[in-house]
């Protein structure tokens, strides 16, 4: 037996007959390099599966092209590539234009790690006025960057982190011993909370979702999600229900939800230890029927 929703999980309302695409809001993914076009093109596709109007990806040149292949519903732009494959500096621009134009942003799924990354993820983190989630890499270059300037920010920020991304946010080696102490990790994401006026949703066996004011458990998933892409794919849910009007709070509580209930379908189905990230992306809709309006 799954776990039912719990009577408090916040709902997607019923759709309107007259409905348009643009009524359901527009994603922009900003992330990828070499060798990892694959991240960020899972965040795009479970935007979409989760109900987002229009997905658009931004990767580097070269990256772009091949997330593209994925599937023809989402739409990517190429951005400069620097000679690792990354975003080169003069991508800012072209990434902020891009952005613009969103209603959410999704950060970090495959960025990699250079100069010219974290001062790009930064500087969204400061600057976008938009809801935005900041995911994998980009949550390494927030912890390069002193936890005061992190609390500038021009709008709602959810970060997804899982233990060792955590530790790295709180200064400390992402391998250490910690990384294993669940109570003193979630004392820590509600203070990380509290301190940047932010939603810190800490991935792990019953995911913890936390804001200023409230927090959760979730009970869905299991350990057949610990596994390559399985955080970008929620990374995707969460900006999708962002883009549809959720609180940030309620989104990332009814993401953690959808995306582990998509997770415990296809442990049925294919078992734990075969199942991938791709297969929850072919579940969503298992959890998202459970979650229907009434």
């Amino acid at each position: 037996m799954h776990p039912h929703p719990p009577a408090d999980l916040v709902r997607l309302p019923e759709r309107r007959r007259d409905a348009s695409k643009r009524d359901y809001g527009r994603v922009v993914v900003v992330g990828g390099g070499a060798g990892m076009a694959g991240a960020p093109a899972l965040t795009a596709l479970a935007a979409l599966r989760s109900g987002a109007g229009l997905v658009e990806l931004v990767a580097p040149e070269g990256a772009a092209a091949i997330a593209a292949a994925f599937d023809p519903c989402v739409m990517a732009r190429a951005a400069p590539a620097a000679a690792d494959g990354g975003f080169s500096a003069a991508a800012r621009d072209p990434i902020l234009a891009r952005a613009a134009l969103a209603d959410v942003v999704a950060v970090g799924p495959g960025i990699g790690r250079s100069d010219a990354v974290r001062d790009i993820v930064l500087h969204l983190w400061r600057e976008l006025p938009q809801p935005a989630v900041f995911d994998a890499d980009a949550l390494w270059a927030l912890s390069q960057s002193p936890v005061a300037d992190r609390r500038r920010h021009a709008g709602p920020r959810v970060i997804t982190p899982h233990a060792g991304e955590m530790l790295r946010l709180l200064g400390r080696p992402p391998d250490a011993p910690a990384a294993r102490d669940r109570e003193t990790l979630e004392r820590a994401a509600a203070d990380m909370a509290a301190a940047l006026g932010a939603v810190v949703v800490l991935k792990g066996p019953d995911t913890f979702v936390v804001d200023p004011h409230f927090q959760a458990r979730n009970a869905t998933g299991n350990p057949g999600m610990a596994t390559a892409g399985t955080g970008d794919v929620l990374t995707g849910v969460t900006a999708a229900l962002l883009a549809q009007g959720l609180e940030p709070f309620a989104a990332a509580r009814l993401a953690a939800w959808v995306h582990g209930r998509a997770g415990d379908a296809a442990a049925v189905d294919l078992g734990q230890i075969s199942m991938t990230a791709r297969d929850l992306l072919d579940r969503l809709h298992v959890a998202f029927r459970e979650v229907a309006p009434a």
